[in-house]
């Protein structure tokens, strides 16, 4: 599954990277959630396989929970205990990066524990994204949108971006608006058209370490508040955001515990 996703990365080569997977122990929609079996395996321990596949210098487990650094000690993995009090995995993802002393150019992937079937040349590309950005302080994934109903529909972030590929803003809303396509369209059904320029965000996040070393002084915006965004904070401050194309959207992680359903029969069909 981990192959079914096609991106481009062309003949770049691949710099070197870290990869950090924060890896909460509480969930408010699925407690306990990376822990899950999925096929005879936890969940995190899918996600660790899948960042080992990506060629990193090194792949960490950042946590603050006992109970998942036992596990993750388990199954082979490097695991930094981190505070409790963080807000977000990007946060985690700075202290990790403190405690292991990257330099600021160095290139930090943030992998996220509940993604078992992320496609590890989502990460390649990312990452060459940013290398080849030099002004860029971060990089993330997007894929087109051709539904109709995808663009207006709030829980698809979509982003719009410059001529070098990189963010313009991000929002739930369906942006760009168009004014005449959409006035003879007033059902909001059927396919955009070929070329759109809105794309569906996904949620994969590169940063250079100096990004993260400086990530706690940033103040939350005002765009982030409204949209419930985090990246609009980095935007917000003018830090320039490079967007890698994927081809299509990657295999659903697991939010919820019907999410670990479909992932289940998915593995029962693939090893029949």
């Amino acid at each position: 599954m981990t192959d079914s996703l096609d991106t481009m990365t062309g003949s770049a080569t691949l710099p070197d990277f870290h990869i950090v997977i924060p890896a909460r122990y509480a969930s408010q929609r699925f407690p306990q959630k990376l822990m899950a079996d999925l096929g005879g395996k936890p969940v995190l321990q899918w996600v660790y396989e899948l960042a080992l596949k990506a060629g990193a210098q090194s792949v960490t487990i950042a946590t603050d929970h006992q109970l998942i650094e036992k596990a993750a000690i388990g199954f082979g993995a490097s695991v930094v205990m981190t505070r409790d009090d963080h807000e977000n995995g990007t946060e985690r993802l700075a202290e990790v990066a403190a405690k292991m002393g990257w330099q600021g150019d160095e290139i930090v992937v943030n992998v996220q524990g509940d993604e078992p079937f992320l496609p590890v040349n989502l990460i390649h590309s990312s990452v060459i994204a940013l290398n080849q950005d030099k002004e860029a302080e971060m990089a993330t994934v997007a894929c087109a949108i051709d539904q109709v109903e995808d663009f207006f529909n709030p829980n698809v972030v979509k982003v719009v971006c410059d001529e070098k590929q990189r963010a313009l803003y991000f929002s739930r809303s369906p942006m760009p608006w168009d004014r005449d396509g959409f006035a003879s369209n007033p059902d909001r059904t059927g396919m955009l058209p070929v070329g759109f320029p809105a794309l569906r965000h996904i949620g994969l996040y590169v940063y250079r370490a100096s990004l993260l070393a400086k990530y706690a002084d940033l103040p939350m915006s005002p765009l982030e508040r409204w949209e419930k965004l985090e990246q609009l904070r980095f935007l917000h401050q003018g830090i320039k955001v490079q967007v890698a194309l994927a081809d299509g959207l990657p295999t659903h992680g697991v939010d919820t515990p019907e999410d670990l359903e479909k992932l289940r029969y998915q593995l029962s069909l693939d090893s029949i």
